[in-house]
């Protein structure tokens, strides 16, 4: 079955980065667009952003472009969410999600503050 299982996230002060993973098994991994999610507390879904099967596309929302980076490693059926200067309003609980976004991982939870 299609699993997405997510790592990384934790505390950090404002200005820091922090690095997401999200390992994908049960499908073609390098055949898929990927997405991540977040959700801050007390608010809804946010897309974040966006990748395309061979990672040469990719997508923001305009509060994180110039700071967050999404890529893929189709060799290790990887999505990573690269995030740095991290600002107090990114603190979110973030999700991967695969095409369709019928499957999510477990979510992660970032921390920003002082």
């Amino acid at each position: 079955q299609v699993q997405l299982v997510q790592s990384g996230g934790g505390l950090v002060q404002p200005g820091g980065s922090l690095r997401l993973s999200c390992v994908a098994s049960g499908f073609t991994f390098s055949r898929s667009w990927m997405y991540w999610v977040r959700q801050a507390p007390g608010k809804g879904l946010e897309w974040v952003s966006d990748i395309n099967e061979g990672g040469d596309e990719t997508y923001y929302v305009d509060s994180v472009k110039g700071r967050f980076t999404i890529s893929r490693d189709n060799a290790k059926n990887t999505l990573y969410l690269q995030m740095n200067s991290l600002k107090s309003e990114d603190m979110a609980e973030y999700f991967c999600a695969k095409a369709g976004l019928t499957n999510w991982g477990q979510g992660t939870q970032v921390t920003v503050s002082s």
